[in-house]
């Protein structure tokens, strides 16, 4: 019987290499997928205007009937410029004139008023320079007490405005859901139970994409805000007992001996 020399393999080495190239992989789809998916999203919407505008763009002024290969993006570049040409138009005495009779042709249509008064309300919101915005990011217990939701302050609301007792003062208030923040509720509560915190909307949109993987930057803490009136006690506290920062103070300024002099002969 002869003893077996042969080497022998350490254990663990096979798995090691698998859980590597696992984490490569892993590190891998991180790095493509969202280059991936833009790339993508960006030729799906030039390639869908130039499906929808290029038939409607004269001949004389489509650039691909003088070239040798088709340029993407040109319906795309007529709409932009459509777009700007319309709101030029707009913003004049006679383009103002025709859009409002135009507002009140469709508002007297009985099926489309109500699509056209909607969508107008929408990118009213959206996109003017005057329009309103979300003020604050708060927390409410929603759904159930000991539960609470991440919600966009819209706007302040008198309790009269929406059927119930006038000069109850209340914040209507948008639940976005995850990971569509398009969808969501409308829901008007009292000033007094909501949580306004220090966070701005734009942190508080990303953290509901990704579904609270990603957190605002900074210390990781969130301090609350007297907007709502219904500060945390134990941050009121703390607050209160933290003491006032002072600026630090300055070195007194030395007189020159000249002028000390002057004065003790005077």
């Amino acid at each position: 019987m002869s003893d077996d020399v042969s080497p022998k393999r350490p254990l663990g080495t096979s798995s090691s290499l698998a859980g590597k190239l696992r984490t490569y992989f892993l590190a891998g789809i991180v790095v493509t997928a969202p280059i991936a998916i833009t790339l993508w999203a960006t030729y799906w919407f030039v390639t869908l205007f130039d499906a929808w505008l290029r038939p409607l763009i004269p001949p004389l002024l489509d650039p691909n009937r003088y070239l040798p290969f088709q340029i993407p993006g040109i319906g795309l570049v007529f709409a932009l410029i459509g777009i700007t040409v319309i709101g030029a138009f707009a913003a004049n005495l006679v383009g103002k004139s025709i859009l409002n009779l135009w507002d009140r042709l469709l508002n007297r249509t009985p099926v489309v008023r109500s699509v056209y008064k909607g969508t107008k309300q929408i990118f009213e919101t959206l996109f003017s320079q005057s329009g309103a915005s979300f003020r604050n990011v708060g927390l409410i217990e929603w759904p159930r007490k000991g539960i609470y939701s991440l919600v966009f302050v819209s706007r302040e609301v008198d309790g009269g405005q929406i059927g119930l007792e006038p000069g109850r003062a209340m914040y209507a208030v948008y639940i976005s859901t995850t990971p569509n923040p398009t969808s969501g509720y409308v829901y008007f509560v009292d000033v007094g139970d909501i949580r306004i915190i220090d966070m701005p909307v734009e942190d508080a949109a990303k953290m509901v994409i990704s579904m609270g993987l990603v957190f605002p930057e900074g210390n990781g803490q969130v301090n609350m805000l007297p907007a709502g009136g219904n500060i945390d006690q134990e941050m009121a506290r703390k607050l209160l007992e933290e003491p006032p920062r002072k600026a630090a103070a300055k070195p007194a300024r030395k007189r020159p001996a000249s002028s000390r002099a002057k004065k003790l002969d005077s």
